[in-house]
């Protein structure tokens, strides 16, 4: 191993729809004060999680563990109809830190089962996005993921069908699905793009990162199924590519006859565990940092009125990346 150099891919790292949601949860902090209970982790990302969990929140994997009258959070990924129902069961006081794009496929899965139509649901069976949205409609919800679900779906070729799909997948990947149900249902609508913009842009620059360097690194969470998505993207365009949670996962025999290393990160990845990587790379002859040239987002979603100040009236902003406490034990 003689070292080389680095490129960060632009963008990485946080959405705008994490940043809401980790704002959400800081902010339901500072208005009620410990505990705040969180149904599921707020994004997928350990580090976070374990931060906010410092500050006072508690994580719970059901509505039914919050205390009764308690305050509340659903987690980005959204709920069921089901799990709201419970909430206001047992009267939680719930701040709903659902993603607003999620929040889109959850309408239109209303809108297309009232319309008659099966909604076919693209994404990975299990995963809290989908279980939300599948709770909308579950007698006309089918999920699939592959073009072999296609071919084994128990459905007439004219069955009014309608299109979704989980927000944080591959985008090739899922245009071969939808390719393959085009070419087998006669009354099919695919009402646009679901995928998130911030998968999308991310996975087009590590496409970019795969094609110009040896070895590809996402900064990531195992549970995070955008960050999961974006090492298949760059394995898919030619690249050694792993998921590393955080520097101390990263394997130095990786690095063998690897001149350049691209660096990325989920939308759910906090910028100073990209810096930690940064820093260990450096440690091993990789100091040469470049940025790759990409795309600037500057897309902000407000956050919920109910947690306005007080006194003021005034809703918060969005907090920036660089603004959301995600420093190490001991930095803050």
């Amino acid at each position: 191993m003689s070292g080389g150099n680095v490129v960060l891919a632009q963008p990485r790292g946080f959405c705008a729809g994490v940043r809401r949601a980790i704002g959400i949860v800081e902010r339901a902090l500072d208005l009620h004060g410990a505990p705040v209970y969180v149904r599921k982790e707020i994004v997928h990302n350990h580090h976070i999680v374990s931060e906010l969990r410092k500050r006072g929140a508690v994580f719970v994997d059901s509505e039914e563990e919050v205390p009764q009258g308690a305050v509340c959070v659903f987690s980005a990924h959204g709920v069921s109809p089901d799990v709201r129902s419970a909430a206001a069961g047992r009267q939680l006081d719930v701040i709903d830190a659902t993603c607003p794009l999620v929040s889109k496929v959850h309408q239109e899965a209303v809108r297309f089962a009232r319309d008659g139509r099966t909604v076919l649901l693209v994404g990975h069976q299990g995963h809290e996005e989908v279980e939300g949205v599948l709770g909308e409609a579950p007698d006309r919800i089918v999920v699939i993921a592959t073009e072999d679900d296609v071919r084994r779906l128990g459905l007439p070729d004219d069955t009014p069908v309608a299109v979704l799909t989980q927000t944080t997948l591959s985008f090739d990947e899922t245009e071969r699905v939808v390719e393959a149900l085009r070419a087998r249902f006669t009354d099919l609508i695919t009402p646009g793009d679901d995928i998130c913009y911030a998968s999308q842009n991310r996975q087009n620059a590590v496409k970019d990162l795969a094609r110009d360097n040896d070895l590809v690194l996402v900064v990531g969470s195992y549970n995070s199924s955008n960050s999961l998505r974006m090492v298949e993207v760059a394995r898919d365009h030619g690249a050694a590519a792993h998921l590393v949670p955080d520097a101390q996962h990263l394997d130095v025999a990786w690095l063998t006859d690897v001149s350049s290393v691209g660096i990325s990160a989920g939308a759910s990845a906090p910028e100073n565990l990209v810096d930690g990587l940064v820093t260990r790379l450096a440690e091993l002859g990789f100091a040469q940092v470049e940025l790759q040239r990409g795309i600037a987002e500057d897309v902000v979603f407000s956050m919920p009125g109910r947690l306005a100040d007080p006194v003021t009236g005034r809703v918060p902003r969005t907090p920036l990346a660089g603004e959301i406490s995600t420093a190490p034990d001991g930095a803050r």
